[in-house]
């Protein structure tokens, strides 16, 4: 059996994607749901600035590699799997796009020491939209590793 480079480098960035949200979701969103809420906006802002320039290109570019292998010559069921990829890694980058950043550039905009009398905690839903980005990861992860091991 002879994999792909390609496949091995779908496979490392859709693991990373996936340890990346799961180790947020397991220890850095329980932590900042027990923070005061001054404490939150802060700590919020600062884990924000190396994460928003990084996951989308990881995201989407695991999502074209995976395109790319899925039009590939090969065993049709992974590249049926690596089609299932393309489609859970655009729905991580979907959901990402469409509901936490939304969340987080209001979050940018609010002064810690300032707090609107009439702020609406986000967290809630903010984790609701994380877990469901990290349940989609995990599962482009199983996909690409199916895959991997098909071809």
């Amino acid at each position: 059996m002879q994999v792909s480079p390609l496949a091995v480098v779908v496979l490392v960035s859709s693991g990373m994607v996936a340890g990346v949200l799961f180790a947020v979701a397991l220890s850095v969103v329980p932590a900042l749901m027990a923070m005061p809420a001054d404490r939150y906006l802060y700590t919020t802002n600062l884990l924000g600035r190396n994460w928003d320039p990084v996951m989308p290109i990881l995201v989407l570019g695991t999502a074209a590699g995976d395109l790319a292998l899925a039009l590939m010559p090969g065993p049709q069921s992974a590249r049926v799997l690596y089609g299932a990829t393309v489609v859970l890694m655009i729905a991580v980058a979907g959901v990402s796009h469409l509901c936490n950043v939304p969340i987080n550039r209001i979050l940018k905009k609010i002064d810690p020491n300032a707090i609107p009398d009439d702020w609406a905690d986000p967290r809630p839903r903010w984790r609701s939209w994380h877990l469901l980005r990290t349940t989609l990861a995990v599962a482009a992860l199983t996909a690409n590793s199916l895959a991997v091991a098909m071809s």
